[in-house]
């Protein structure tokens, strides 16, 4: 029996150092991005947790396996059967009773992660946000104000209320470790306190259709100071300007995810310089872009495809969402693009 607790010693010893190496190398070798958010914090205390257990059940199974070959492998000569081991009943018990308290533990400490990451807090400041292929748009109810990039204000706590009229999309910022759904015909919430100021980026998580590598838009966290100069600046534009409010149009719809301004080809034709030209349409007819066919375009938007471009893409119901003035004013805009 003393040999067999010197081989268990051994054993023990092993593990632990190997526990500990391993829990040392998978921290460094795993890239985390900065912790940005109050809930950035909170994932990342469950995820520390969960790399200290692969690194002990990895020393664990690696260490008895890589032991047991070396020390208690066949020596030349030996041709005689190694002993016969019936069973151990405490073992066994012991190997089922202990990965199915850890389980428990770990779903009790994920549910509390979770209650933690999900509850309501004093003060939020509610942002409507809208994803759509393949933009996004953020409104803030408070003020009025709708934009194509999110602004907040640091140590604010924040909630978004997530809609999508189309397919379903995935709200991501992995410095704030945050990701949530946005589904179809349902209002998705996630909540999130940012603690640190920069720009971050939102990307959408879920495969969306041509454009979904691009969905992609800033989150500016600022100081209460920029956020409400921010506010003035927004709330300051003038409102005569149909230039002005045709770009907040393109922007905060989603146009520039699939029509460039600068000549880049993207999903949709670019807006650079098409006012007057002549463009080939997949009937085999041209057509001069005038106000008359952009109008066409933007309220029936597959009658009159242009050559090389995949038709069904552009959403069709932009002659009910968008008012009379908003359409003229996203045709100054484009007409202005020369």
């Amino acid at each position: 029996m003393g040999k067999y607790r010197r081989h268990f010693t051994v054993v023990a010893v092993l593990v632990v150092l190997g526990t500990v190496f391993m829990d040392w190398l998978l921290r460094t070798v795993l890239y985390l991005p900065p912790e940005a958010s109050t809930q950035a914090r909170i994932v990342d205390g469950l995820l520390r947790i969960h790399i200290a257990l692969i690194a002990f059940f990895f020393s664990l199974i690696v260490v008895f396996v890589a032991y047991s070959v070396i020390v208690f492998r066949a020596r030349p000569g030996e041709e005689g059967d190694g002993d016969f081991i019936h069973g151990h009943t405490t073992l066994e018990i012991v190997w089922t009773a202990v990965p199915l308290v850890i389980v428990i533990v770990l779903g009790l400490i994920g549910a509390r992660t979770l209650n933690e990451m999900t509850a309501p807090q004093p003060n939020e400041m509610v942002i409507q946000v809208v994803g759509r292929q393949w933009s996004w748009t953020f409104t803030y109810p408070d003020t009025g104000i709708t934009s194509s990039e999110m602004v907040v204000p640091v140590d604010q706590p924040i909630l978004l209320k997530m809609e999508s009229p189309d397919v379903i999309h995935s709200f991501y910022v992995a410095e704030f470790r945050i990701k949530q759904d946005l589904v179809p015909g349902r209002v998705t919430e996630v909540r999130f306190t940012p603690t640190q100021t920069g720009v971050f980026l939102v990307r959408c998580a879920e495969l969306c259709g041509t454009a979904h590598a691009d969905m992609r838009a800033p989150v500016r966290v600022v100081t209460q100071e920029e956020y409400q100069a921010w506010v003035q600046e927004q709330s300051a534009q003038p409102a005569d300007d149909p230039v002005a409010l045709g770009q907040k149009v393109a922007e905060t719809q989603g146009c520039l995810a699939c029509h460039s301004i600068d000549g880049t080809r993207l999903v949709g034709p670019t807006w650079q310089g098409l006012f007057g030209k002549e463009e080939a349409l997949e009937d085999g007819r041209t057509v001069t872009v005038d106000e008359a066919y952009l109008y066409r375009a933007i309220v029936d938007p597959d009658a009159e495809i242009v050559a090389g471009f995949p038709p069904g893409v552009m959403p069709q119901n932009y002659g009910e969402v968008l008012s009379e003035e908003e359409i003229q004013a996203l045709i100054e805009y484009i007409k202005s693009l020369q």
